[in-house]
């Protein structure tokens, strides 16, 4: 990617920090950018941004079997290889067998050790991806269909086709709303980032999945900054939270006050700074923060 891009990836040690509206509101800011909703096992992005859609794409990851019922001849097989129990008999009287999509983890057992070759193995369809239009700039988003796997490789084609509509474009920032945990889609949000931004909140829950997220930053080497959602709620906390992070060389980025606003925006489908609120002011002070951080790790 062009290192003049900027890319901020939003993340947090577990859902409800207000990691969604912090990003949107950021994206709003930010103006001329590229957004990526990289949550796409949970992407709500959309509802803050009120998206035109422009493309729409399948994505397609692993395999998974399925029996062509004209072929089988109800030997069982392949029910007796199956380690998850997702073959089970199509009918009465073991008329033949089908496949369980769901429970199907495309291992490829049953295909090969069919003895009548009565199995297809075709690719399988986990959900979609696209590129809309916002009020803010080019949104691209996902979604993972029901019980399907390989987030974290949508997640890279998210995060792939952002970064060439900003290089295309000569957008100067992506910015990027990842999923929270520390898991694999996480890992493949962060990758290659210029800076992450810990949205958290002042509890212990809040502290112990700050350290887990900030853990994994370090891990792969990646600049960080924290921001306390909600702080005046638990000032003290909110104190410890920051002293920790300085300590640990984690730049912090500021503090947005508990604000019932917020909840009135969202159901106008508006970001938080599109409305004359304190927490607005805020996110304006985080942003200024952010962008002055992000401009020091490219000098």
């Amino acid at each position: 990617m062009d290192r003049c891009i900027k890319e901020l990836v939003v993340i947090s040690g577990k859902g409800g920090t207000g990691k969604t509206s912090v990003t949107a509101s950021l994206a709003v800011l930010a103006g001329n950018a590229v957004i990526a909703d990289c949550d796409v096992d949970a992407a709500d992005l959309h509802l803050l941004l009120a998206p035109a859609l422009q493309r729409r794409h399948d994505f397609y990851s692993g395999r998974e079997a399925v029996i062509r019922s004209a072929d089988c001849t109800a030997c069982g097989v392949c029910a007796s290889l199956c380690r998850y129990g997702a073959i089970k008999s199509a009918g009465e009287d073991n008329a033949g067998f089908a496949v369980d999509a769901a429970a199907c983890e495309g291992c490829g057992v049953c295909v090969r050790f069919c003895p009548e070759q009565a199995i297809d193995f075709p690719e399988r369809l986990c959900g979609e991806w696209m590129v809309s239009g916002t009020r803010c700039g080019v949104l691209v988003h996902a979604r993972l269909g029901a019980a399907a796997e390989n987030s974290g490789k949508l997640v890279s084609t998210v995060r792939r086709e952002a970064r060439r509509l900003a290089e295309a474009g000569n957008h100067p920032y992506i910015m990027v709303d990842g999923p929270p945990g520390i898991g694999c889609p996480v890992i493949a949000s962060v990758g290659g980032a210029t800076l992450v931004l810990v949205v958290t909140e002042p509890t212990v829950s809040g502290e112990h999945d700050l350290d887990r997220v900030l853990s994994l930053a370090r891990h792969f080497n990646i600049p960080a900054a924290v921001c306390v959602n909600k702080w005046d709620i638990n000032p003290e906390m909110t104190a410890k939270i920051e002293d920790e992070a300085e300590k640990n060389g984690v730049r912090i980025a500021g503090r947005i006050r508990y604000d019932d606003s917020v909840t009135r925006a969202q159901m106008r489908e508006q970001t938080v700074v599109e409305t004359k609120t304190p927490a607005a002011a805020d996110i304006r002070r985080v942003w200024e923060k952010v962008r002055e951080i992000m401009s020091a790790l490219h000098a």
